[in-house]
């Protein structure tokens, strides 16, 4: 092979190398090209989101339907305030309840929507009215060992 046909082969194998780097950041990053549709905000009271973060993904029946856009401590309440966009394409009853949930053991934290059965919709800029907070397994685990150091030692 001649030296200029071997060069312009690395040439193309970096610039695939970039491409797929490029790729990956924009998935980690949560980026995607469904950031430019149109979306309407939501808002969702909680008392405790665990580890969710801002652009986390917002789920139906395990479908992406919108991203996390703010996340805020309401100091009146004491909860948590979490505002996401939902694709304007889905649109969810009034009585939709949200929950925060983790992708598999030690995922990620993400919204899931479960519909309602109103007929009524929500409409931009609405409260979800019903919420589940997110469960932290720290406290499931100190409340375990309390309820068993509670218990005393086991007689024989």
């Amino acid at each position: 092979m001649n030296r200029k046909l071997l060069d312009l082969w690395v040439g193309v194998f970096v610039v695939i190398g970039i491409a797929a780097l490029l790729f990956l950041a924009l998935k980690v990053g949560n980026l995607s090209a469904s950031n430019f549709l149109e979306t309407y905000p939501l808002t969702a009271k909680f008392d405790n989101i665990g580890g969710l973060k801002v652009r986390g993904p917002v789920k139906s029946a395990g479908v992406v339907v919108g991203r996390v856009s703010d996340v805020r401590f309401d100091p009146q309440t004491y909860e948590a305030v979490v505002t996401f966009n939902i694709d304007a394409r889905y649109k969810f009853p009034k009585d939709t309840f949200a929950s925060i949930l983790t992708a598999g053991l030690l995922g990620e934290q993400y919204i899931g929507l479960d519909a309602g059965g109103d007929e009524k919709m929500l409409k931009s800029g609405d409260v979800i009215a019903k919420t589940q907070s997110a469960v932290v397994l720290e406290k499931l685990i100190s409340q375990f060992l309390f309820s068993k150091a509670s218990e005393g030692p086991e007689k024989k």
